[in-house]
């Protein structure tokens, strides 16, 4: 059982601290979500021509479908993406590609080399920030087409992470702050220098390259809906995904809740960055103040404006979990044939709590599907006193 039902929150700026429940049942939940559901033809075959391309594994667990008295248990593994131990790399890929298109006037048809030919014509450089994997993917976004990327990073993250993103060519800059001290910071340099600014979140005047963001993740989704096809003929009942500013959980959103008004859509964060949450408690984007945790790719403290209203009106439930939660899926998960790391166990961690709780009830006939968005990597074991 987790350690408690309650978390606390602190909104950034302010000096009050809010207790809350770590299961939220959305209070604006509809049953019209407005999606953008179209898919640029050009998407998929932009990804198949990546090196390393291959469709990743849908793994089955039965012993836990068994154990939570429902039909099928999937966990779509994104532990090796194009040679890249998260999912990342299929927004950043096609945000980065969509941007070069556009400023060059090249067409969505165009190939990878093409587009790095006409971008490095341009003299175009590359500029972003992250928590982990989306500045990697960026970087190696950046290699494939031979320009250069600058990686804004906040004081926390440890160094063996920062030599990956220096590992992919990129030039690593530390920010003595937060991850959105390291926007503000992103945003500076793409002002200062030209450099194409390249993000997963948006705000009031920018958006596209966001949105383009989302829409690569479509490849994933068409995957796991052949895979589901094969595997048991069937859509799933719940989709559970983990939440940092909100892009990948806006496109589950959008590409389930548009198939089906019966597909649920279940969110999870960190119990260090609960900025989701707390935006559906206030029915309003709050941004929030965060703390240290080792699902570092989730550690953001505000919803991405373009995600927030799919997601206001097409989550069905925000959960937290907290680090050891999501520790002790991470070893399940590896006993059993899924290679993830701590963000993408969170999903199963979650998965578990509406179970302890009685949110999930038994159904023979259901399917689940959780989404582990990255690969196992090192990370300080948490302990119950964390």
């Amino acid at each position: 059982m987790s350690r408690t039902d309650t978390f606390k929150v602190k909104h950034l700026g302010r000096d009050d601290v809010f207790e809350r429940p770590d299961i939220l049942i959305n209070p604006s939940l509809s049953k019209f979500v407005t999606t953008d559901a179209s898919i640029d033809p050009n998407l998929i075959t932009f990804h198949r021509s990546f090196p390393e391309s291959k469709t990743t594994p849908l793994i089955e667990l039965p012993e836990l479908a068994q154990e939570l008295g429902i039909g099928h248990v999937y966990v779509k593994d994104e532990s090796l993406r194009f040679g890249l131990p998260s999912f990342k790399i299929l927004g950043a890929s096609w945000g980065v590609f969509r941007a070069i298109c556009e400023r060059t006037g090249l067409a969505s048809s165009a190939s990878l080399e093409e587009a790095g030919h006409a971008a490095r014509d341009a003299n175009i450089k590359l500029v972003s920030c992250t928590d982990g994997n989306w500045g990697r993917a960026v970087a190696r976004t950046a290699k494939y087409m031979g320009i250069e990327a600058t990686i804004f990073v906040s004081r926390t993250m440890d160094e063996a992470t920062r030599q990956k993103l220096r590992s992919e060519g990129a030039t690593v800059n530390v920010v003595n702050g937060s991850y959105d001290d390291s926007i503000a910071a992103t945003v500076k340099e793409s002002e200062s220098s030209g450099a194409l600014l390249v993000m997963d979140t948006s705000w009031e005047g920018y958006s596209q390259i966001p949105r383009w963001v989302v829409d690569g993740y479509a490849t994933m989704h068409a995957e796991v809906d052949r895979q589901l096809e094969e595997a048991c003929g069937k859509e799933p009942s719940l989709c559970i995904a983990s939440v940092g500013v909100g892009s990948w959980a806006q496109s589950v959103v959008s590409h389930y809740t548009g198939h089906s008004s019966d597909i649920k859509v279940v969110t999870v964060e960190s119990e260090a960055a609960p900025c989701l949450m707390e935006s559906l408690h206030n029915k309003k984007i709050v941004p929030v103040e965060t703390g240290s945790t080792i699902m570092d790719g989730m550690n953001c403290g505000t919803v991405s404006t373009n995600c927030w209203p799919s997601l206001k009106s097409g989550v069905y439930a925000s959960v937290i979990v907290n680090d050891l939660e999501a520790h002790h899926n991470v070893l399940y998960l590896q006993d059993h044939g899924v290679n993830a790391g701590p963000c993408g166990a969170a999903p199963l961690a979650a998965l578990r709590k509406l179970h302890e709780r009685g949110m999930l009830q038994e159904d023979h006939d259901a399917v689940v599907v959780l989404f582990s968005t990255e690969g196992h990597r090192d990370y300080i074991l948490p302990t119950s006193e964390d």
